[in-house]
């Protein structure tokens, strides 16, 4: 129990990770593509608030059938957390004080010098907000995703107690679970205050 508990956690901590920072860099690229292309964002953002709202777990079969066990999983991590992040870190570029912008394109900024030395900066609260939500999407969608198609991992393990009404592996793993999600809230805490004082 030990060792299969130990490689549970380890595989839940490992699709977390990957689905997070998929989750994060995609949306971070895909937010600047449609800051960038102003006609792209007015044909992009109603699909993506529809697929925002579309509830993933419907997701989960065509997942497995398409990428397999393992591959599903960080699949249903990055399609929770994706579309969030895309629209999080968007609206944060869009909320950068324009009179800024306007200041660089006085000295000849460069609309690619006005991302990197204006909205991204200027984005950092927002970015830092798109973590905390993105880290807890992420973990949930790995184990809704370990629920359905796993045969390892914490969502897994919940399942397979639930099966064999072995509670102890059930409330294991759900403690498990919370204690991770204190340690990412933490890990970002810190990131954030560490950031914060070097502005």
């Amino acid at each position: 129990m030990e060792g299969t508990l130990a490689a549970s956690t380890w595989a839940t901590v490992i699709a977390t990770v990957i689905g997070f920072t998929a989750a994060i860099v995609l949306g971070t690229v895909v937010a600047a593509a449609l800051w960038w292309w102003r006609n792209l964002q007015e044909v992009l953002e109603p699909y993506l608030v529809v697929a925002n709202a579309m509830p993933k777990t419907a997701c989960v079969p065509i997942f497995y059938v398409w990428l397999g066990a393992t591959l599903s999983v960080y699949a249903m991590s990055l399609a929770i957390s994706l579309f969030i992040t895309i629209i999080v870190i968007y609206n944060g570029f869009q909320n950068v004080d324009p009179n800024k912008i306007k200041v660089a394109q006085t000295f000849g900024a460069t609309k690619r010098q006005i991302l990197a030395k204006v909205v991204l900066p200027g984005s950092v609260p927002t970015l830092i907000a798109a973590l905390k939500v993105n880290a807890g999407l992420s973990l949930v969608g790995v184990v809704v995703g370990e629920f359905q198609s796993a045969n390892t991992g914490l969502g897994y393990l919940i399942q397979y107690g639930s099966q064999i009404f072995k509670f102890n592996i059930v409330m294991t793993a759900v403690t498990i679970l919370a204690l991770l999600s204190s340690l990412i809230y933490l890990a970002i805490s810190w990131v954030e205050a560490a950031v914060m004082r070097r502005r």
